[in-house]
């Protein structure tokens, strides 16, 4: 079976989930109002509320929240076979992702731009608001360690892709300038922005000097570097501080700065990347040697799919986003069917092709099964499955395959990296929100906020030992990041029911999908909690079983509020107007 036809049933599927279901929510569940004045108007500040042309906002979102997850998690998942992952991926964006970003945006946008821990509180009560803010902190803290981690790896792995994503820095600063200070359009420098990086990652690829190799300056791999750390371990340890010295910056900046115009650009880099791999897909016509469905698994599909595939289905991730900094920027309320819904759309077209590049990319089904011999095998091959499987679709268009790949891994990366700004920023906002609540006022100020972020993000990252060796964080707590991940959608999509219950409107589009996330979430995480992390269990791990045992309590505690406010529809401050 050819994979052009996984993709044609899936684009048409994104097409008339957009263009029926999105429509009918906007009109008759959220009931958007043209005239609504949003908060980037009504507190514009020229530092996070900034009002935003739909396109550059869309940019912003849809590059925010697809980082590399809505990758990797479709490059494991099809370990069960291809067919569950792409089913999950298509009715999850139509039915869940896309409602839940969608409201988390109106529903942040009808109340001063205020985040969900925020919105928590007048929903559900002052105790829940702290409990969600917990849980939000601990999820975001771990975004930053899983991304940061995925960063740095990838530079190792790509050395050739570095320069490339450096130069994006000041092009991007230079765009915020012309655009903001001189009332110019984005358009044409963003497109010659991402021409020049497309450059440097095709000359870096042929030109050795220009691949900044930190693996082969400190010796190359095996060697022992200071403090009889490896050289590998070294060039792991520097990018972390690299990182996290940008993203101090970069987080604290106004949006105009560089937030907005980098974006910008990755939005442009992602529809190229998009169409590279759907082109190259067409005109290679590579065939499906993953199996349909594999009986010979070792977990079972049912309920770990539905964690392992967040981002590309749907991501509590997104709300955080669409909350956090987007409701800040959007221009009219109406705006936001196109900046939310389409945003979760295009995500879920990135992870079909993440699937697509993977089952397509063994020449036969005997391979495939050997590199995906188990669920862990499957996790530590799938990030590099789909860099080798999407620069052969794009081998289809002429392209070498060294240049694909280094351009298949500047554009993960640059993904990763938007992410990893925006979660450093939403981190900010919740410590200020938490030094708010419990009355520590240098926890309110933006660098201290800031700092505290970083430190603590890069701790996560560096200090835990694992088998990937000096610094295991990020990739030690990428099994709690669904759950975890899943469960604040889940719990998003409670607080958007309860706010439309008591607008008098139908929440049954919400409550639903957050029956259905709740259900399969909880019964995942309670078993790898209780089973696999516990101290008690043959495979304990202290890091994981802290982490989950506190956000399960939290969840099932936020849980049993939430369903007793939807029961009893208590009143509250929170916005009506239709």
């Amino acid at each position: 079976m050819s994979g052009i036809w996984i993709a044609i049933v899936g684009i048409i599927v994104f097409a008339l989930g957009y263009k029926y279901y999105s429509k009918f929510i906007a009109e008759k569940i959220y009931r958007l109002d043209p005239n609504y004045v949003t908060p980037a108007h009504k507190y514009k500040d020229g530092v996070d509320f900034v009002p935003t042309n739909k396109f550059v906002l869309w940019g912003h979102h849809f590059t925010s929240v697809a980082g590399a997850a809505p990758i990797v998690g479709p490059a494991i998942a099809v370990y069960w076979g291809w067919l569950p992952a792409v089913l999950w991926v298509l009715l999850g964006t139509i039915f869940a992702a896309g409602v839940h970003d969608f409201g988390t945006l109106v529903l942040s946008v009808r109340n001063k731009g205020q985040s969900m821990g925020t919105l928590a509180s007048k929903l559900i009560g002052e105790r829940a608001k702290k409990l969600f803010l917990f849980i939000i902190l601990l999820l975001v803290v771990m975004v930053n360690a899983v991304f940061a981690w995925v960063i740095a790896n990838l530079f190792i792995s790509f050395p050739a892709s570095v320069l490339s994503v450096f130069i994006q820095i000041p092009l991007a600063i230079w765009i915020g300038y012309s655009v903001y200070k001189k009332k110019g359009n984005m358009l044409l420098p963003s497109v010659i922005a991402l021409a020049v990086m497309y450059l440097a990652a095709i000359v870096a690829s042929y030109v050795p000097i220009l691949q900044i190799d930190l693996v082969s300056y400190f010796g190359g791999e095996g060697a022992t570097s200071l403090f009889g750390a490896s050289a590998t371990s070294m060039a792991f340890l520097v990018w972390i501080i690299v990182l996290m010295v940008y993203v101090y910056i970069a987080s604290t900046l106004p949006v105009w700065k560089l937030l907005q115009p980098r974006d910008y650009i990755n939005s442009h880099q992602l529809l190229v990347g998009l169409g590279l791999l759907y082109l190259g897909l067409l005109f290679s016509n590579p065939e499906v040697t993953a199996p349909v469905s594999n009986g010979q698994a070792d977990t079972s599909w049912f309920p770990l799919l539905f964690i392992t595939i967040a981002c590309g289905a749907i991501s509590g991730f997104h709300g955080l986003v669409s909350s956090g900094t987007t409701s800040k920027q959007l221009n009219n309320e109406s705006e936001a069917r196109f900046v939310g819904y389409l945003g979760a759309v295009g995500e879920g077209a990135l992870a079909l092709i993440a699937i697509i590049a993977v089952i397509t990319f063994f020449p036969t089904a005997g391979e495939f099964s050997a590199t995906y011999s188990s669920f862990t095998a499957a996790s530590g091959a799938g990030l590099t499955v789909f860099i080798q499987g999407a620069a052969q679709l794009a081998t289809g268009l002429g392209i070498p395959a060294s240049v694909a790949s280094t351009i298949v891994s500047v554009i993960i990366v640059s993904f990763a990296a938007t992410t990893l700004d925006s979660s450093v920023r939403l981190m900010r906002y919740i410590i200020s929100e938490l030094g708010v609540e419990y009355n520590v006022q240098p926890l309110t100020k933006t660098h201290v906020a800031t700092t505290v972020a970083v430190v603590s993000s890069a701790a996560l990252t560096l200090i835990p030992q694992g088998p990937k060796g000096f610094g295991s964080g990020g990739y030690l707590l990428w099994p709690l990041f669904g759950t975890s991940n899943q469960l604040l959608a889940g719990i998003s999509l409670l607080l958007i029911s309860i706010w439309l219950k008591r607008l008098g409107r139908n929440y049954w589009p919400t409550l639903i999908p957050m029956l259905f996330l709740m259900f399969m979430t909880l019964w995942a995480m309670i078993d790898q909690v209780i089973t696999e992390w516990a101290p008690w269990a043959a495979g304990s791990d202290w890091l994981l079983f802290s982490f989950g045992a506190i956000i399960l309590i939290f969840t099932i505690w936020i849980l049993l509020t939430a369903a007793s406010v939807l029961l009893n529809g208590k009143d509250d401050n929170i916005e009506k107007s239709a």
